[in-house]
């Protein structure tokens, strides 16, 4: 999993929880994980996010569109702006687009392979029953630092003021 990721032809469906959007996915690729990584928590309001990658040829937006938040200059997360659930993480310089996998009509088809952001992972998650590649530093070591040095994310505390989302 840590070389490049296969692609897998898999004709699968999914959307948002309102169903203002959904989508149809002719391959993905071998890459279901799960991430622990603190960017990644906030996305998903949860412990950890489920996101498998999807070639870019191979998604068709089939009813309504995402609405984005730039997480850093480098990505974005995509969410129904209808009822707020989290469906995209996407790394621009990449030739995929991730997928909460959760959000896949039967996400049972894409178990998680591993886990990255280890660093985040809570103590209650150490002993789940999947390969740990490493701390987002060590899978991301390319993009590591243009993400931190451009993070848009509200720091772990209350604040007098932050800028408005868009």
């Amino acid at each position: 999993m840590s070389d490049r990721p296969e692609r897998v032809e898999a004709e699968a469906s999914g959307g948002c929880q309102c169903g203002a959007v959904r989508w149809h996915v002719t391959a993905v690729l071998d890459s279901s994980h799960i991430c622990h990584c603190r960017m990644c928590q906030k996305a998903a309001g949860n412990f950890f996010i489920a996101l498998i990658g999807v070639p870019r040829d191979a998604i068709r937006w089939t009813r309504g569109s995402l609405a984005w938040f730039k997480s850093s200059d480098k990505a974005a997360r995509g969410f129904c702006s209808g009822c707020g659930t989290p469906l995209a993480y996407d790394y621009f310089e990449s030739g995929h687009i991730n997928l909460t996998t959760g959000s896949f009509d039967d996400p049972a088809r894409f178990p998680p392979r591993v886990q990255f952001g280890i660093e985040g992972q809570l103590e209650m998650f150490g002993h789940l029953p999947i390969k740990g590649e490493g701390t987002t530093e060590e899978t991301m070591a390319d993009y590591v630092g243009a993400i931190s040095a451009s993070n848009h994310q509200h720091p772990d505390h209350d604040t007098d003021s932050w800028p408005a989302c868009g």
